[in-house]
């Protein structure tokens, strides 16, 4: 399985901002992880859609806007105009009928969607938004500020997801080349990571070390059927 790597925006130092980037896209990352969060729905304010668009000429990577906000339908084009790749949203702030009319409109514009659950989220939120998501974001720590320790509890559930999801799965909270490890094995994919890249003495390492969990066995839920993408 081909491990994802989205270094986390969060835990860069935004006094050379462009610095940052410059350097993570040349480490062989798949996108940036960007972080949006309201003081609503998560209990802290990060940025909005005017950075997203500040950095979108600045570097080649993909840019993934994690909406951690309340009422993202109303601010969903502003991150489109801004050049977003992928636009993720948390299943607690949208309606499954709501989530596919916004699925449908990325959909043509050729971009990518993905769903978001806290730790104490059911799957069966996610029931009628799978057949139209590219992307589950599995919240490995309760949402709203960065260098959390990682949740242990959720790994049954990334297993359960695995067990008929064919998509991406994301881990997001207290990602190192440890928990990165647990998460691998129980079905995930692409990595969420802030602190451990941007604060690593040896960022393209430490990048290599989740790349190669990879060649790890994945857990595999007896009976188990497989379905979707």
């Amino acid at each position: 399985m081909r491990i994802k790597i989205a270094p986390s925006l969060l835990a860069a130092d935004f006094s050379c901002l462009k610095d940052e980037i410059k350097g993570i896209q040349n480490l062989g990352v798949d996108f940036l992880h960007i972080d949006i969060m309201d003081g609503h729905f998560v209990p802290n304010v990060s940025i909005g859609p005017g950075v997203v668009r500040d950095l979108r000429p600045k570097t080649r990577i993909g840019l993934e806007a994690h909406l951690m906000i309340e009422h993202p339908e109303k601010y969903i084009d502003s991150f489109i105009e801004a050049g977003a790749d992928i636009i993720t949203l948390h299943i607690e702030t949208i309606s499954s009928s709501d989530f596919k009319k916004e699925a449908q409109k990325l959909h043509r514009k050729g971009l990518k969607i993905g769903i978001a659950l806290n730790p104490k989220t059911e799957l069966s939120r996610l029931k009628d938004t799978l057949d139209v998501c590219d992307m589950v974001l599995v919240m490995t720590v309760n949402p709203g500020f960065g260098g959390q320790k990682f949740i242990p509890w959720v790994l049954p559930k990334i297993s359960k997801l695995r067990s008929y999801f064919d998509g991406d799965i994301a881990v997001d909270g207290g990602i190192d080349d440890k928990t990165a490890k647990l998460a691998v094995k129980a079905g995930a994919n692409v990595l969420a990571a802030g602190t451990y890249i941007f604060k690593a003495k040896d960022r393209r390492a430490a990048v290599e070390k989740l790349k190669n969990l990879g060649s790890l066995p994945i857990y595999r839920q007896k009976g188990s059927i497989r379905c979707h993408k």
